[in-house]
């Protein structure tokens, strides 16, 4: 029988979730606290390459919020969406220059860490997250209407 992904049941499939999510959400995270730890030379060096400080505030919330999202596994297909599409931006904008090796690998891991955010996008943040927690919940909640519903219906409870 050949191997297959189908294969990982939870809570294997779960653990590797979570572990995916939280080394993809480290960079953001870390550099949402590095950018913030020094605002004034944030800016400054952001002002150098044509970010106005909003836009720069604005990225260190961004990375700072969605890179918690997606650690913490809540609102973790909007948080991914957000994160793919800065890190999209921001190799297209910041890292094209080919003709210099190191602006070559920063585009290839944008895209790369692009692509973790699309693969979050797709299968959600699995079980062991605040997402997850939030449907076993809802389900448990939906159930429990739904035996208490029927039992109503037939007039089994008093």
């Amino acid at each position: 029988m050949a191997w297959s992904f189908h294969l990982i049941q939870t809570p294997l499939r779960d653990g590797l979730l979570l572990l995916a999510r939280l080394l993809l959400a480290w960079i953001f995270i870390h550099e949402g606290f590095v950018l913030a730890a020094n605002l004034d030379g944030t800016f400054a060096a952001m002002a150098k390459l044509g970010v106005p400080a909003c836009l720069a505030a604005a990225t260190i919330v961004l990375q700072l919020g969605a890179g918690l999202a997606v650690a913490a596994g809540w609102q973790t297909r909007a948080a991914a969406l957000s994160l793919c599409l800065f890190c999209v931006a921001t190799a297209v904008l910041f890292h094209a220059n080919f003709t210099v090796r190191n602006e070559l690998l920063h585009f290839e891991k944008d895209l790369a860490i692009a692509g973790g955010m699309c693969a979050f996008m797709v299968v959600g943040a699995g079980q062991f997250s605040v997402d997850g927690l939030a449907q076993t919940w809802r389900l448990a909640v939906a159930k429990t209407t739904r035996n208490h519903s029927s039992g109503h219906e037939r007039g089994h409870l008093r």
